[in-house]
């Protein structure tokens, strides 16, 4: 197995995350930190080897790690996730036991314990105004109003899954040479929603398990540029539908998504309701090709 951790200001969390996979080989590819990130790796970590690399989103930096990772699979792991004992030999095993799986996503919680929820359903038009117009919080286990978010799933048991958040994957190389690696044109966010939805279309599975455990901290880049960052989350739904649905259900996401984004602006104050309108009046100000073209 070849860890693959992409960096960008990753302080203070990084050093966890490494700590939790000695052991194995890894390559940290850093996309311009500023922080002390580099050099952090560099004294504490000397066998990780470590490429820095010009910032040109996540799926890039991945890509980046796995052209010179030698192992048979890639554990992507976010810089702000850590592997709790005996989780990464309890993945692979679960990898290995399922030879149709091209990925196997762990149990993810928060630092104090919470469980994260990761099974995700495939962006549609009605699954984007069930999230955005918060349809999803009148039935959250109904697969109707939130098949976005997995529809309640226990996470208890072993699912095939649309989708994983891609916090931490465990990625079989074969597969990965069937169908390529990351679209570096989702610069940040649907990267993963691509690539799981291009497996299954190839025929391999995507599953998860619960009898790996990792924690993963959550928005510990993000939240560090979150304005911008959304905005690119946004984008990844229009490209993601333009991509695989065609340009006008892509272009009916926009005009959905810049809807109900002008209604979040005017609901909840301050920075975030700023960052909503904000992201409203891109969407309107811009054509289908122009939020493409990034």
């Amino acid at each position: 197995m070849s860890v693959i951790v992409v960096t960008w200001n990753a302080l203070p969390w990084v050093e966890q995350a490494l700590e939790s996979v000695r052991g194995h080989e890894t390559i940290v590819v850093d996309n311009g930190s500023s922080d002390g990130t580099v050099e952090l790796v560099r004294e504490r970590f000397p066998d990780v080897r470590l490429l820095e690399e010009e910032n040109k989103g996540f799926g890039a930096g991945s890509n980046a790690g796995m052209r010179v990772a030698t192992g048979n699979w890639f554990l992507l792991l976010n810089s702000d996730a850590w592997a709790t004992e005996g989780a990464l030999e309890r993945l692979v095993a679960f990898g290995e036991a399922h030879p149709d799986a091209a990925v196997v996503g762990p149990k993810l919680r928060f630092p104090d314990g919470r469980l994260q929820r990761s099974v995700r359903g495939f962006p549609t038009l009605w699954r984007l105004a069930t999230e955005y117009l918060f349809l999803r919080k009148l039935a959250p286990r109904s697969r109707a109003l939130n098949a976005f978010y997995g529809n309640g799933f226990a996470y208890d048991r072993p699912l095939e899954a649309e989708f994983l958040m891609g916090s931490v994957l465990l990625v079989r190389r074969e597969a990965a040479d069937t169908v390529g690696h990351f679209d570096e044109d989702f610069f940040m966010f649907s990267e993963e929603t691509d690539w799981c939805y291009r497996f299954r279309q190839a025929g391999w599975k995507v599953l998860f398990t619960p009898d790996a455990e990792f924690v993963h901290v959550g928005g510990a880049s993000t939240r560090q540029n979150w304005s911008p960052l959304f905005r690119e989350q946004v984008r990844g739904h229009v490209r993601f539908l333009a991509k695989h649905q065609g340009a006008r259900e892509a272009e009916r996401a926009r005009k959905l998504l810049g809807a109900s984004l002008r209604l979040r602006g005017l609901l909840f104050p301050g920075d975030r309701g700023r960052t909503y309108a904000e992201t409203a009046g891109w969407l309107g100000g811009s054509s289908l090709e122009e939020l493409l073209a990034r």
